[in-house]
């Protein structure tokens, strides 16, 4: 099902295509439901095996429209206090002003700019990352896992997808020397999302 605007190389022509009614009945305003829904990340340490972490206080809103797909937006405010990476002492050192430094920059934020589809319910949607005071664009790759209304009469739409980035180009660039050669910290991170959204109820 095709949530955002595919990419079109045939000639252009005047003919009006017919809106998909499934697709028109998913268009509204979503709120992302943090309590099924996880944003993590995963980045090599001392050169040799992973640390994966998680935020856990996250918010943010899905705008469908179905029929101008290419209106959909998503934003998604991040609270880096929440980051748990399984270990206290860890976590407390990526909050600090070593790493994200969240007295200051209590939030990372992504305001989506664009949404194509790759093929079938693969996506792409383009925007603005905020990390600290740095704003740089990002792509987020996404499969649309269909909606559904749950026993509470909530309807639902769930997205997962994934996104690789490099840590320093947002001035993230602590890190310590190997005896052995190498850093601590890697710079490459691959972040996860596993979205569930639910539709707001129309307004009166």
């Amino acid at each position: 099902m095709a949530l955002f605007n595919r990419k079109n190389t045939a000639p252009s022509t005047t003919a009006t295509l017919a809106v998909d009614p499934a697709l028109a009945a998913l268009t509204g305003t979503y709120t992302i439901d943090p309590a099924h829904s996880s944003i993590g990340f995963t980045v090599r340490h001392a050169m040799v095996t992973n640390v994966r972490g998680s935020f856990g206080d996250h918010e943010g809103t899905l705008v469908l429209d179905g029929a101008n797909p290419a209106a959909s937006t998503a934003s998604i405010d991040v609270k880096i206090s929440s980051v748990d990476t399984g270990i206290t002492d860890r976590d407390g050192h990526l909050v600090s002003g070593d790493f994200f430094d969240a007295e200051t920059f209590p939030l990372m934020t992504f305001r989506s700019t664009q949404a194509e589809q790759l093929g079938g319910d693969t996506y792409r949607v383009t925007g603005d990352l905020t990390i600290k005071d740095v704003t740089r664009p990002l792509s987020i790759d996404l499969e649309f896992n269909g909606s559904a209304t749950d026993p509470y009469g909530n309807q639902r739409v769930g997205f997962e997808g994934s996104a690789e980035l490099l840590r320093s180009d947002w001035g993230l660039t602590y890190n310590a020397a190997l005896e052995t050669g190498g850093v601590l910290v890697g710079d490459k991170v691959k972040l996860s999302f596993d979205i569930s959204a639910i539709k707001a109820a129309p307004q009166a």
